[in-house]
């Protein structure tokens, strides 16, 4: 942790090269610019940290944001790309350039926070100039190599307008910049997503209230303009399109700020929250604040060798697991959408969050980084329940948005507390825990009371599929989700197996009992003859499909947005049983085998207007969805350990690169990058809610992790390299260890893990049990 506040100091007080776009446009003539362009955007944001090339004794302290390039992944390879955002770690204040990608050169407006991930914004502003349109909004063209994109800076110059428009972000609050050209009618339009509101309340002070999904949130900002020896010359006010436009004459402004603050409690909130984080126009301080940040959080884990195209995708990895959850907490208090009421509390309330996307490796991976929020965020959940009388699947600030299937929320708090994290009421959480398995829907995208598919479910331990073709009969399915009885059956014993081992902490012997027996419901939809977890309908007969290609849209009558292909393998909490149901080890094995190099057997234009979903493919794997994370670990619990290895290194250097496009499906906030942290580590969490880690194939030759409680864990790989990727042996704080697992415990305690790798693998290595 000393070394960490160390870096967290040089980074605030050593200057960062940045070049705006008027600077680039001026020297456009010039061989000068090259060097420029070079030093920051074309070789990968340099710029954000020069000083840290310049100087070995200081590189040693990296803060690891010269390896963040917010733009990678920027381009969808069949659906939604990611974003450029920009925010401090887990807070309520994030910002992007609206845009459909990176490869969209116009954009149509800066939001002043995104209010859920891929669900909405709050607000807009956007800058022009000349004559005021007398329809339509403003949008300008952009240009690449004039943008700067960090975690904690962004600037671009709008071309239709020549104004160059920079920004950096606060916790509750934001601070844009806008540069404008001399001689031009300077315009700022500023907008809300439904009927305008905007009032001055104030010289250059503005304020708005925006609904959003039932919920209200107000916006307080303010003006300052910068010409020469002048300031705060009043605008000229003028309501059209939806908005509020403010102009000055070419005598008024060169520079226009715009400082602001949201709450979702009241207008007087965020008032106060501008004043206390914006409290002058010091744009540099808050600048500095937010890069510090976020040296605190990237130097957590340090790493050493690794190509440059390996760190990039790392380091910017990590930075997106910091997306979300956000703590919507402002001043001891927070608005919850689950009540409708503002809550007086001093543990920070957290919102965003998509459970079926990150139970599996982005919960975990803040348990290991930030064990102390992911309590909070844990709480959060728990709270949510006392509130609504439900745990929520997907939480919103507005409340629950129930998509996906499954009470995934489960197994995130097992794990937290199996890993130690206590600042969240355990009674409370089995109790919502229970309540969900024993009496919420399992319906898709549905949470609420019971159905009659889930009495049948709790009669026969499996959810009942339609025959193709057949009639839907349960009112509360949706025509598009349809029941997805396969993976909604296999994704409920995992969430039983979560709530009996909570059970179990607690004592409730009689509850493990009966929640371990759910947890066993899967094998009810294992068909040995066709080797695939297949449908049975209302009367107990299996519904013969095609487990590749059947079930609708996405598979849905059967599955969720992946074939059978994918389902054959969701059984992480008992991999021992599921082995066994495969008929032992080796046929286990071959079975993975087939998966990677089964032909998908016909076009990918054919299979990707159906699946979608089914990205990043490797044979019948789909890399490009969340339910195969795990998959390539499997191996490990196999005779060929060394199979994890291969796959793990092929899979990041095909899937993961570090350029826009370089992320194979959809990110999901965090999601998809926790992954890439803990392969490229050369770890995983196998199984979410038990304590241990299996082990893969680093690309670092040493990566530390710098804990929370002021330890260290460090992984050694010798010889690491892109050739060496197979383990040859290895050892656990200085004793051999024959085994592809090791426990939260000794990697919270500041364990070593030592491994030698090599060209070829050794079959021999990771095969204990």
């Amino acid at each position: 942790m000393k070394t960490i506040l160390l870096i967290l100091l040089l980074s605030t007080l050593l200057p960062t090269k940045e070049i705006t776009a008027n600077n680039y446009r001026r020297l456009a003539n010039s061989a000068l610019v090259n060097k420029i362009s070079d030093s920051t955007q074309k070789k990968p944001l340099k710029g954000v940290a020069t000083h840290l090339n310049k100087q070995s004794s200081i590189t040693k302290l990296s803060d690891n944001l010269q390896d963040v390039d917010p733009r990678i992944g920027n381009v969808g390879w069949m659906l939604v790309p990611t974003r450029p955002t920009v925010q401090q770690p887990n807070q309520l204040i994030r910002m992007y350039p609206e845009r459909n990608d990176d490869l969209d050169d116009q954009i149509s407006e800066f939001p002043l926070t995104v209010a859920a991930h891929r669900n909405g914004n709050l607000f807009g502003i956007m800058a022009a100039t000349g004559m005021m349109p007398s329809t339509g909004k403003p949008i300008s063209a952009w240009d690449h190599e004039l943008e700067v994109t960090t975690p904690y800076f962004y600037s671009t110059w709008l071309e239709d307008y020549d104004v160059t428009t920079e920004f950096v972000p606060g916790k509750k609050a934001g601070f844009f910049r806008f540069i404008f050209p001399k001689e031009k009618e300077k315009l700022i339009f500023i907008s809300n997503h439904g009927k305008n509101s905007w009032k001055q309340t104030a010289a250059m002070i503005f304020k708005n209230e925006e609904t959003f999904n039932g919920i209200k949130a107000w916006v307080v900002g303010q003006f300052r303009n910068i010409h020469q020896s002048k300031q705060n010359n009043q605008p000229i006010q003028t309501i059209k399109n939806n908005g509020l436009w403010l102009s000055w004459n070419t005598q008024q402004a060169d520079t226009i700020e715009f400082k602001y603050a949201i709450s979702y409690i009241s207008s007087e909130q965020a008032e106060r929250s501008l004043n206390s984080e914006i409290p002058n126009w010091d744009f540099k301080l808050l600048k500095q604040q937010a890069k510090a940040s976020w040296v605190k959080e990237l130097s957590k884990i340090q790493v050493e060798g690794g190509t440059q195209a390996q760190r990039r995708s790392f380091y910017t990895a990590l930075y997106r697991c910091y997306e979300r959850m956000v703590n919507i907490s402002e001043e001891g208090k927070y608005y919850s959408g689950y009540d409708n009421r503002v809550h007086t509390d001093q543990q920070d309330f957290y919102t965003d969050d998509w459970s079926w996307d990150t139970y599996l490796a982005h919960h975990p991976l803040r348990c290991i980084l930030n064990p102390d929020r992911e309590g909070d965020i844990l709480a959060s959940y728990v709270k949510m329940y006392e509130q609504s009388g439900w745990i929520p699947t997907f939480p919103q600030v507005y409340g629950d948005s129930p998509c996906m299937n499954g009470f995934h929320s489960s197994i995130s708090l097992l794990d937290g507390w199996r890993k130690g994290i206590r600042n969240f009421n355990q009674g409370k959480a089995y109790e919502g825990m229970i309540k969900n398995t024993l009496q919420a829907t399992m319906v898709p995208w549905k949470n609420g009371p019971a159905c009659s598919l889930d009495s049948f479910y709790y009669q026969k331990g499996y959810f009942p599929a339609l025959h193709p073709g057949e009639k839907e009969t349960e009112p509360v399915v949706t025509a598009w989700e349809k029941r997805q009885s396969v993976a909604v059956s296999l994704g409920a014993a995992y969430d039983s197996w979560a709530v009996g081992q909570m059970a179990k902490e607690l004592g409730k012997t009689n509850d493990t009992a009966r929640l371990n027996k759910m947890a066993q419901n899967y094998k009810l939809l294992y068909w040995p003859e066709k080797g695939f977890f297949m449908p049975k309908d209302k009367d107990g007969n299996w519904i013969d499909i095609n487990p590749a290609w059947d079930g609708g849209m996405g598979g849905r009558d059967y599955y969720d947005e992946n074939n059978g292909w994918t389902y054959l393998w969701q059984v992480q909490h008992d991999i021992k049983g599921l082995i066994g149901l495969m008929g032992g080890k080796d046929k286990f094995e071959n079975r993975l085998d087939q998966l990677f190099r089964e032909p998908i057997g016909m076009s990918k234009y054919q299979l990707w207007a159906k699946f979608p979903d089914a990205s990043g493919l490797i044979g019948q794997f789909s890399m490009g969805n969340e339910p195969s994370f795990h998959i390539p670990y499997l191996y490990n619990f196999t005779n060929s350990p060394w199979k994890t290895q291969k796959k793990i290194r092929l899979i990041l250097d095909t899937w993961y690169k570090d350029n826009i496009f370089g992320i194979p499906g959809d990110e999901d906030g965090g999601g998809m990058s926790a992954f890439v942290v803990f392969s490229s580590m050369g770890f995983y969490p196998i199984t979410p809610g038990s304590p241990y880690y299996t082990i893969g194939s680093p690309v670092f030759s040493k990566v530390s992790i710098h804990l929370e409680n002021g330890k260290v864990f460090t992984l050694i790989a010798k010889n690491c390299s892109v050739k060496n990727k197979y383990i040859q042996a290895a050892k656990l704080n200085g004793k051999p260890l024959q085994s592809t697992l090791f426990s939260h415990t000794d990697l919270m305690n500041g364990g070593l893990l030592e491994l030698e790798m090599g060209a070829l693998p050794n079959k021999s290595w990771g095969t204990e049990r």
